[in-house]
């Protein structure tokens, strides 16, 4: 029940170095609400970013389905996944009734006699995320000494709002500072975590012991009025339990008020998902490898929730000194602080002792002037700051709803949103231009899609764009027409032509159609209908800032659909543009790291397990299913045909990318069901030739599914044994060799009987050679 002071230590120095994080799928505030200026007023207003003051979006508000795929999609300003950098990025929720956006661009007040009804988690002209109490309790909270915090000045700063990244204790809504710069933190946390993207997978185990997601908390707690009362006069509860039991307040007093040390249950709901983060450069607040964004596939829980809100914290550091590893006692005198901390510099740079590297000014705190050469007389300034090597940078979404799955919606729930601000890039970042998201959607006839945006009508009014000033909007139309190779019904190799990115001017729609939408669902995506009754709907202007399709089917032939924004696609917004790909089977993706992981397709008929170790990093597993003609059809683009086995004795499986996915010897299992457990053979080709089929080894079968190890991705099929008709053949031949071989022998050895008994003689002696013994 009682956390010891270690693993506070621990917990702490997951906290890392600087950088910043924009949200662009939810959303991001980074705490704008929907200011006309590209500043943001008030950077205290629901929660310390140390972003700066240009970022975030004006309104974003949608609502998801539970079970649905979220595309969480950021961007992150200095690298993750390099050796330049340690980084984590925490994604978490929260729900309440009293999570909201507020109405003005105030923070909250702290004081109840300053809201109305004294009740701040009801005045709802204020955003609130955290809650009163959590604030409260964060203030009159004795802070975690075991902390490392270097030179930066804490002495007689003893709560939980003070922190070495915020050494004053500013405040920033109801959000506790040491909560915000620790994970995973020791005391209650309203945030249920989501997933944990790490460089150092090795912490993942205890990442996921010690969520509260499912381990609970402990705190020392007052009644609520006597914290108020008592809490400009010096009260600070303890951290510990036994210092909680035998606290009283008034200190001191014998008749005073007992603190209570009480459980705070778990979240009751699974560990987050851990893994490796993506690769990002340094200094680089953009895409991605290959150009594509950072993203987090996010299955929104199946609950019904009005306001709820999502968080990424973004945490990093250098390696000039063993965060995990050090603690308080390496902190500054409270009485030297310029004197700096003491963590020791000296193995790490070359220098044979502490007072060498001291000397020449290689000590840990702010701005220290280091001498390069010893016989040189001079001296250069790092620009340090020690509360930003332990440096955590956020940012949360605008308010969101949650609604529960419809019992009646079959398949997967993909979200297809737009992102983006009106503008050229210069004038709107770090947000970005227009986007869909996903700008590329794979989903299978049977899914549903819920097409949903939200634009804003308080942009700056001198921001490129078409349409009214300081309006945004999006709208979806189809580009040129979706063409099929014959025969296959869903070809993407060459020969198949599925529209186009880079035209222009939208396909007419006599006669095609979008994802299987009736001709009113397209004309609504066209036009927004309803807008403003007779309104100006040419560049949508009289359209509202919401657009909700809701959930629609996919009834649509196989292919690939481009669509783009009308509006949006000029040369400053230029390819607003994305496409959907339409298959006719099963697909399914996964991101499985070193930590090992599974993905499966829906109908069962293919699963890949991954065992930990397998994979020396994180790789984007993909997998399809074709049938037997899809998959003959695809051959024949390439002149192939299968040379191999009898006839199918499965569908056709692709598991991607088709380059070698294992460390070493090591691979994933597959276990793919086939129709006979009788003389099959499982082969391997590749997508882009089928030029040859290679047997797979080590093939086991039971009740319907092969079992086998493979190293590489590629195309996969079950094969029946055909009989085999050459060795037969070559058999027959042979023996007929043979016969004929004897008759002439015998001819032969009846007019030459001294040759007969020179073969005799020579036969013996060949028999007593193959004995095992002479």
């Amino acid at each position: 029940m009682n956390t010891p002071r270690s693993v506070y230590i621990v917990a702490a120095l997951v906290n890392l170095v600087g950088g910043d994080i924009y949200f662009h799928n939810p959303r991001g505030s980074n705490n704008r609400l929907d200011e006309p200026s590209r500043d943001r007023n008030n950077a205290n207003r629901l929660f310390d970013s140390q972003n700066n003051d240009r970022g975030g979006y004006n309104v974003g508000s949608l609502y998801y389905y539970g079970t649905s795929v979220l595309q969480v999609e950021w961007t992150n300003q200095h690298s993750c996944h390099d050796q330049n950098n340690h980084c984590e990025l925490i994604l978490q929720y929260m729900c309440g009734a009293w999570v909201r956006d507020g109405a003005t661009t105030a923070t909250i007040p702290d004081n109840r006699m300053q809201c109305q009804n004294y009740n701040c988690n009801m005045d709802r002209r204020f955003g609130m995320h955290e809650d009163y109490n959590h604030y409260l309790m964060c203030k009159t909270r004795e802070r975690n000494k075991g902390l490392f915090t270097a030179d930066q000045n804490l002495n007689n700063r003893n709560t939980a709002k003070h922190t070495r990244q915020n050494p004053g204790g500013t405040r920033r809504g109801y959000e506790c500072p040491e909560e915000r710069d620790y994970y995973p933190h020791w005391h209650p946390s309203p945030w249920i975590d989501v997933a944990v993207m790490t460089n150092d997978v090795s912490k993942c185990q205890y990442y996921q012991a010690e969520s509260q997601n499912v381990k609970s908390r402990w705190a020392c707690v007052l009644p609520t009025q006597t914290i108020e009362q008592y809490a400009k006069r010096g009260l600070v509860l303890p951290n510990s339990k036994e210092e909680c039991e035998a606290f009283r307040w008034p200190a001191n007093s014998q008749d005073g008020t007992r603190a209570e040390w009480r459980e705070f249950p778990a979240h009751g709901v699974p560990a987050p998902d851990c893994r490796e983060t993506e690769f990002t450069r340094d200094n680089h607040l953009g895409n991605g490898i290959g150009g594509n964004p950072n993203v987090y596939n996010w299955t929104v829980p199946d609950i019904d929730q009005d306001n709820c809100v999502l968080r990424i914290r973004y945490n990093i550091s250098t390696n000039d000194y063993d965060g995990w590893n050090t603690n308080a006692s390496e902190n500054a005198n409270p009485r030297q602080l310029r004197d700096g901390s003491k963590v020791s510099l000296a193995e790490k740079y070359g220098f044979q002792s502490d007072s060498d590297a001291q000397a020449r000014g290689y000590i840990f705190k702010n701005n220290p002037q280091v001498q390069l050469f010893g016989d040189a007389d001079f001296t250069l300034r790092l620009a340090i700051n020690t509360a930003q090597y332990g440096r955590t940078f956020q940012d949360r979404s605008h308010t969101f709803a949650i609604r529960k799955r419809p019992a009646s919606a079959q398949g997967t729930i993909h979200n297809l949103n737009v992102r983006g601000k009106r503008g050229n890039i210069v004038q709107v970042y770090p947000a970005v231009e227009y986007d869909f998201v996903p700008n590329t959607m794979e989903v299978s006839q049977g899914d549903m899609v819920h097409i949903q945006w939200t634009g804003s009508n308080t942009n700056p009014r001198n921001n490129d764009g078409q349409g009214l000033a300081g309006t945004d909007r999006s709208n979806i139309v189809l580009l040129k027409a979706q063409q099929y190779p014959e025969g296959s019904g869903w070809n993407f190799g060459p020969g198949g032509k599925y529209g186009h990115y880079g035209v222009n001017y939208p396909m007419h729609l006599n006669n095609v159609t979008y994802l299987g939408l009736s001709r009113d669902d397209m004309e609504t995506l066209a036009f927004l209908d309803p807008g403003q009754f007779r309104g100006e709907m040419s560049e949508l202007d009289d359209a509202g800032t919401y657009f909700d399709l809701g959930l629609r089917s996919v009834t649509s032939p196989a292919g690939m659909y481009h669509y783009m924004c009308t509006r949006n696609n000029n040369f400053s917004n230029r390819d607003q543009k994305g496409r959907i790909i339409v298959y006719t089977h099963p697909v399914a993706h996964a991101a499985i790291g070193a930590l090992g992981g599974k993905v499966a397709l829906s109908d069962g008929s293919l699963e890949v397990v991954v065992e930990p170790g397998a994979f020396e990093g994180l790789k984007k597993l993909s997998l399809q299913q074709w049938t037997t003609s899809q998959g003959e059809a695809r051959m024949r683009e390439y002149n192939r045909e299968m040379t191999v086995g009898e006839d199918y004795a499965s569908n056709f499986f692709m598991v991607s990318p088709e380059e070698a996915l294992t460390a070493g010897e090591k691979g994933f299992t597959a276990k793919m069901k086939v129709n006979t457990d009788d003389d099959v053979s499982v082969y391997r080709s590749t997508s882009t030739s089928f030029a040859t089929w290679t047997q797979v080894k080590d093939v086991s079968i039971n009740d319907g599914v092969a079992t086998f190890q493979a190293q590489h991705g590629g195309v996969y099929v079950a094969r029946t044994d055909e009989t085999n008709v050459g060795l037969i053949v070559g058999i027959t031949i042979a023996c007929i060799v043979v016969v004929a071989v004897i008759v002439g022998a015998v001819v032969y050895f009846r007019r030459h009987p001294t040759k007969w008994q020179a073969v005799r003689t020579t036969c013996r002696n060949a028999e007593r050679s193959l004995h095992s013994k002479v």
